[in-house]
């Protein structure tokens, strides 16, 4: 008994100073950011690309000199995306006409793509709706779209790429979640719904990847994005009490987005503020998140 004792406070000691010791190593970081790795040669598959932060990400990544693999069931936007980035010149880019709700048609696609190009190391799963109505005017339909696009086409594209990146012990996983997925908002509760769902998704998927290498990090990472409103037109009628906190840019959310990656970061908000300042609330009483969201008066209005 006494044994077991000593090695339960032993392995408590050993804890808390691995905790200390990444406290330490956080801070550090705050202070001198990892750089940005190198993306040139890496093929990158981005969801959405036919328009909003999908083609400013694919246009991104191309001038960094990776090979663009585009998907949107949009094929004349994502055809106008590929086109855009061979007249700069700057690297190879590849579209697919597909819809990622579609598991079939995911899997399909995916053979092309592993047959045509090559081996995905960057999957960015970005395609996104959101319709904004209250819960009881959603009709079933609207629901199901929803989490098809913003959730289980997620599970499709990694049984898809995800097997390749483990054999090859190289990858790196992004996904577009949004605040909507740190804090719930009237009027879009599928939608806030789904991106809750992916934040999870990541979360569990990394966690179990770590599992099966034993209890140590594999050299797959991850990163889950959580965007402000973004102007890309998906935010129909957005609400907010401050000027200051309009729409973000689709330039900014982009490169955010990329430095993000490209730094391994596990977890980052557009900007980078909310998710601090939600940690700090979900440290206190229910009642002063909601005082919170009273003053900001920040959401989305029902569509018309």
């Amino acid at each position: 008994m006494i044994k077991t004792y000593g090695i339960l406070l032993m392995d408590v000691l050993l804890l808390i100073s691995a905790i200390l010791c990444d406290i330490v190593k956080g801070i550090y970081r705050l202070c001198v950011p990892v750089a940005e790795k190198n993306v040139t040669g890496e093929v990158i598959l981005i969801t959405g690309t036919g328009h909003g932060i999908g083609k400013e990400l694919a246009l991104k990544y191309a001038s960094l000199g990776a090979t663009v693999v585009c998907w949107d069931i949009n094929e004349q936007g994502n055809d106008e995306t590929v086109e855009e980035i061979k007249q700069n010149g700057v690297s190879k880019a590849y579209g697919y006409k597909c819809d990622v709700s579609n598991r079939e048609e995911v899997i399909k696609t995916a053979e092309k793509v592993k047959k045509e190009v090559g081996d995905v190391t960057i999957l960015i799963n970005n395609a996104g709706i959101m319709p904004s109505y209250h819960l009881m005017d959603h009709t079933p339909e609207h629901i199901k779209r929803i989490f098809d696009i913003n959730v289980l086409a997620h599970c499709w594209i990694l049984q898809a790429f995800l097997p390749n990146m483990i054999k090859n012990d190289y990858g790196h996983i992004v996904s577009i979640s949004s605040m909507a997925g740190i804090f719930g908002l009237p009027n879009i509760v599928p939608y806030c719904s789904s991106k809750f769902a992916i934040r999870g998704l990541m979360e569990a998927l990394c966690e179990e990847l770590r599992a099966q290498n034993g209890g140590k990090s594999s050299n797959i990472k991850f990163t889950t994005i959580y965007p402000y409103m973004v102007n890309t037109g998906l935010c129909k009628k957005p609400l907010y009490r401050f000027q200051s906190m309009q729409l973000i840019s689709i330039k900014e959310a982009v490169d955010a987005i990329v430095k993000a990656q490209r730094q391994n970061i596990r977890e980052v908000s557009i900007p980078t503020y909310w998710f601090y300042i939600n940690s700090l609330i979900r440290c206190l009483p229910p009642s002063c998140r909601e005082h919170l969201s009273d003053f900001l008066k920040v959401g989305v209005d029902v569509a018309d």
